[in-house]
Order: structure tokens, then sequence, then C-alpha cells
């Protein structure tokens, strides 16, 4: 797997009927290691060690519909409210993050309803605070201090 910006983790990996599989801890499942999944590991790891976003409030591939699809977020955080604080899009990190990847999320945003919203490649990572009626989403320089 490619070498992410990210901190380093304690990947727990198992081969089997010939596919590696990582060890989710918010699932607490293995699930196959696609370089997808990669990145989402490592940034599941990097909210709640470095930034110390809380375990419990995260939701992994939550199912979601828009416009009668069904569709799945990558991380959604929830506040100590049970709202939804955080929806983070995770792309493999050989994938340029472009305005569609914005876009996804912005748009799966329109169900959730999360206050931030954020992109990761694994090497490139933004978060913004989500738009509100008729305006434009608000690019942050660092990641919010979860309260």
């Amino acid at each position: 797997m490619q070498k992410l910006n990210l901190p380093e983790i304690d990947a727990k990996l198992k081969k089997e009927e010939g596919k590696v599989w990582i060890f989710d801890i918010i699932r607490k499942k293995y699930v196959v290691l696609t370089p997808e999944e990669w990145v989402r590991q490592h940034f599941i790891h990097f909210l709640i060690h470095e930034l110390k976003y809380p375990k419990s409030l995260f939701r992994i591939e939550s199912s979601l519909t828009y416009n009668k699809l069904q569709k799945r977020s990558d991380i959604l955080i929830f506040d100590r409210d049970g709202k939804p604080w955080m929806l983070v899009e995770c792309k493999s990190a050989d994938i340029r993050l472009s305005q569609n990847a914005f876009n996804q999320v912005a748009v799966y945003n329109m169900t959730v309803n999360a206050k931030y919203i954020a992109v990761s490649n694994g090497r490139i990572h933004f978060c913004c605070e989500a738009a509100k009626h008729g305006e434009a989403s608000i690019f942050l320089n660092s990641f919010p201090q979860f309260s």
C-alpha cells in the first residue's frame, strides 16, 4: 500500500480466501483491504488518536438515501447529542482530489446535514464547515476540535 501523510498505525492484517483483510476498530471486524480502506483506517486512527475524536461516536459506511439511491458514507462522526457532526469521504491515495470528491461529500451531506465535511486521499486532507442554505462551504486550515 502507498505511503500516506498520516501517522503510522499498528494495522492488524490477515490473509484469507486469497485476500488481505484489515481489522476495523470501529466495526470491530476484519474488512477486505482495498486502497480506499487503507486510507479510511489510517484516517480513523488519526481522528481518534491524534485529534481525540471519541471512538464511540463514529459510524463507518453507514447507509444513506439520496434521490432514491442507496449510498454509503465513509466516516460519519456524531456530536454528543447524537446529531451528525462530521462527514468524511475517503479516496484511494492514487486518486487526485478534485471538485468531484467535494461534490460527492456535499451531496451526501444534503441528506446527513453534518456541521463539517472532509475529504482525504491519505496524502492530502481538506475540511470545511458545510455550506448553509445558499452559501458556500468555508475551508478550514485545520480540523476542528471536538468538544
